[in-house]
């Protein structure tokens, strides 16, 4: 295959350390090409994952048996939609370097391919006690949606369930496990309590790796504005930082066959490559009260604004020196959240007390399908 133009400024010291050192094998020369050309995939992969996948191909072909760049090329593909290129790669990674490997993705791949018991399998296998913490929940949330593809939306929910199903906790996997148990509370008809999640979810991502906010204005009713629909603020203060709406994870879709997935490819490629090495590749409604000029009173006097800060007051004593009328004043507009009181004289001195309530407030809820 011709070998895809690489920019100037893409150098192989941008790649991870790990899997440089594990490209030592290679001749000097060829190593340094491989690594660059997986610094491109890399940069290509969320937003031209198909050039990324030219990257990552070549890249394989020269080093076809170094396990992190097939695991390289495995996640690239699994980008581009390539399914079963992808399940290849990541398996030959998996023999070649040991250890759970990507076993999340392998699992969503095989519900690409319409194979959701395959992916419950992935899930309950031994590996998965190698798993880190994030990857067991990223791994969780794929079986999950497995067994909503086998109907088991009651199952799929009660296995999200756990520790880590906590609204109070903020980790990095948080917002797409809140997520993904809203999205399946709703599956199973239960649409309150999926709002409240979603409204956990949307709290909780703070980097836009879900849309929250959207799954909630279409459950309760409300409108995104059609010009700037990422400006869309629900449930907060008017002051409070406005939490904006992003894109859903993507989901693993697409079609593809059912066949059995290839395997390795290795003989029909030029391998440049040294003995093998191990590695990893690594969201109080504004209270507008407007406070319209009071009639004024037979003294002549109108009611004047409360003050924010200050205690209530409870009546405001005037001398009568001219027995003349004023012009009513036209009260100032009341600060969100004050309740306004004040006072008005007669001619003999008699206060008189009004009091206006506060305003209503707009509480937020208290309280998220697949990679």
């Amino acid at each position: 295959m011709a070998e895809p133009r690489l920019p100037d400024e893409i150098k192989a010291g941008e790649l991870d350390t790990e899997v440089r050192r594990d490209l030592r094998g290679l001749q000097k020369e060829t190593a340094e090409k491989v690594a660059r050309h997986l610094v491109a995939a890399g940069m290509l992969v969320d937003e031209e994952p198909e050039r990324a996948l030219e990257h990552a191909r070549y890249a394989r072909r020269r080093a076809s048996r170094i396990a992190v760049v097939r695991e390289a090329a495995g996640i690239v593909a699994y980008h581009a939609g390539e399914w079963n290129e992808a399940l290849g790669e990541l398996r030959a990674a998996r023999r070649m370097g040991g250890g759970p490997g990507h076993i999340a993705v392998m699992a969503d791949i095989e519900r690409a391919l319409g194979r959701p018991e395959r992916a419950l399998e992935l899930a309950r296998g031994p590996e998965v006690k190698e798993l880190d913490r994030a990857d067991r929940i990223e791994l969780a949330i794929v079986a999950a949606g497995a067994r909503r593809d086998l109907g088991e939306i009651e199952a799929a929910v009660v296995g999200l369930q756990g520790e880590d199903l906590d609204p109070k906790r903020r980790e990095p996997w948080s917002s797409r496990l809140f997520y993904a148990y809203a999205d399946n509370l709703l599956a199973a008809g239960r649409e309150a309590d999926a709002v409240q999640w979603f409204v956990h979810a949307a709290d909780a991502d703070t980097d836009g790796e879900t849309d929250a906010l959207s799954r909630i204005a279409e459950l309760t009713g409300e409108d995104l504005p059609e010009d700037d629909e990422d400006d869309i603020v629900f449930g907060v203060e008017e002051n409070a930082p406005e939490q904006r709406v992003s894109a859903a994870p993507a989901a693993v879709a697409g079609e593809a066959t059912d066949a059995e997935v290839a395997g390795e490819t290795d003989e029909d490629e030029t391998d440049d490559t040294a003995p093998l090495g191990d590695a990893d590749l690594d969201d109080d409604a504004d209270l507008d009260d407007d406070t319209e000029p009071d009639d004024a009173d037979e003294s002549g006097l109108a009611d004047s604004p409360g003050d924010e800060d200050a205690d209530d007051v409870l009546g405001t004593e005037a001398a009568v020196g001219e027995d003349t009328a004023t012009d009513t004043d036209e009260a100032e507009p009341v600060e969100p959240g004050t309740t306004t009181d004040a006072a008005a004289v007669d001619e003999e001195g008699t206060d008189e007390t009004s009091e206006d309530p506060a305003g209503p407030s707009a509480d937020t809820p208290d309280g998220g399908p697949t990679l």
